[in-house]
């Protein structure tokens, strides 16, 4: 991980591991493709800092991210990762996450994508470094539990990831772990001004040795509750170089975000919402020549966010609709395409109904057709539009 500043962890998967006071030796799968494919007995680099392999099962909640991240299951659906790891909050299908293994290139890995993302709310680099991953289908693995309170905030925790086992080094094939000690927010704030300790933990050793590193964000930091199970105090999320002596990583808190994340959760499990509308707007208005016309159509009633599949039926007269181009302009501003101008379509008027992803989207409010004619000699009028969201 590169920690100047606060900068994250997730360029390369990688998790530097240390055997403190001993001698161990770790692997490095991917520093070419021929040691990819040694035996695990043959798969050794003396150059790597010491560390450890998991055994197969020893977590079976871990998640590998395809963006080069990790993550944990929250529930059999739902991964919990890093904020800074996805995008903005919306569908998307961009994700794989491959679990159930501790070797990546394991025959029986489970490969789930990804059906959307929700990212925490008000993130903006700074804290609140947490979002969900929904996956299209729910897979048959143990889920990792969240710390709700600080009773957790102390001792020993344990941190895993794929990556390199240096600093700036390669991905791993395999799962390697280790052990991190606590660190007292005022101890942490003497190497990171900028900590914000109402959101964030640190962990490391004062010597540096044992860390995680840059692309392990995303993954949990844990350790054991009074009932000897695993419970999820952080993730990682940033920090200065790997393993470097008196910076320790910096974690998202997650016990502050623990009821966030639960809503979050549910909200992502909930039954879409039912179809609001249609909301009609039938009064004729002109498209200048060269110019733009607009058309509101005032939303109210309805609640939560538009459907991924909304319907916007449009009829327009016009004597070229090749000159027109077609947005849906949301009440925030967020204009949605619906059609591009094309001198290849010289048909008269335009009446289609579009389907469109408004998901991120809040109804209520004041939508607008915006419609402008960008080549000259032809004109027409907007004739009506419905929006059901």
């Amino acid at each position: 991980m590169s920690r100047l500043g606060r900068l994250s962890r997730a360029v390369v998967i990688s998790l530097v591991v240390a055997a403190v006071g001993s001698t161990a030796l770790a692997t490095s799968a991917a520093a070419n493709d021929s040691t990819a494919n040694n035996s695990a007995a043959n798969n050794f680099d003396p150059t790597v800092v010491g560390g450890t392999r998991a055994a197969q099962g020893e977590f079976p909640w871990m998640v590998r991210l395809s963006m080069g991240c990790g993550g944990a299951l929250y529930t059999q659906q739902i991964v919990l990762t890093a904020a800074h790891c996805v995008g903005a909050t919306g569908p998307t299908t961009s994700i794989t996450a491959t679990l159930g293994v501790v070797d990546l290139q394991d025959p029986n890995r489970i490969q789930v994508r990804s059906t959307y993302v929700l990212r925490a709310p008000g993130y903006n680099g700074n804290g609140r470094d947490w979002a969900l991953i929904k996956l299209a289908s729910p897979v048959s693995l143990p889920t990792l539990p969240i710390a709700t309170t600080t009773a957790f905030n102390s001792g020993t925790f344990t941190v895993t990831g794929w990556g390199a086992a240096t600093e700036g080094g390669a991905q791993q094939r395999f799962l390697l772990k280790a052990n991190v000690p606590f660190v007292s927010d005022a101890s942490c704030q003497q190497s990171y001004p900028s900590l914000i300790p109402s959101q964030e933990i640190c962990a490391g050793l004062p010597q540096g040795g044992v860390d995680t590193c840059q692309g392990d964000s995303g993954g949990p930091m844990f350790r054991r509750d009074a009932s000897n199970n695993w419970i999820q105090v952080g993730i990682t999320s940033w920090g200065n170089g790997c393993a470097r002596p008196n910076f320790p990583g910096v974690y998202t808190e997650v016990s502050t975000f623990a009821a966030d994340i639960a809503a979050a959760a549910a909200s992502l499990t909930a039954p879409p919402p039912s179809a609001c509308g249609p909301f009609t707007n039938g009064a004729d208005i002109a498209i200048p020549d060269l110019g733009t016309a607009q058309s509101p159509v005032a939303v109210t009633g309805c609640t939560g966010n538009a459907s991924a599949s909304s319907q916007v039926p449009v009829r327009i007269i016009h004597t070229y609709r090749g000159d027109l181009q077609i947005d849906l302009v949301a009440p925030d501003g967020s204009a949605y395409r619906l059609k591009n101008p094309s001198s290849s379509d010289p048909a008269d008027n335009v009446d289609t109904t579009y389907t469109v992803n408004l998901s991120s989207e809040p109804r209520s409010g004041t939508w607008q057709l915006r419609v402008s004619d960008v080549f000259g000699a032809d004109t027409g009028f907007i004739d009506t539009w419905s929006l059901t969201l």
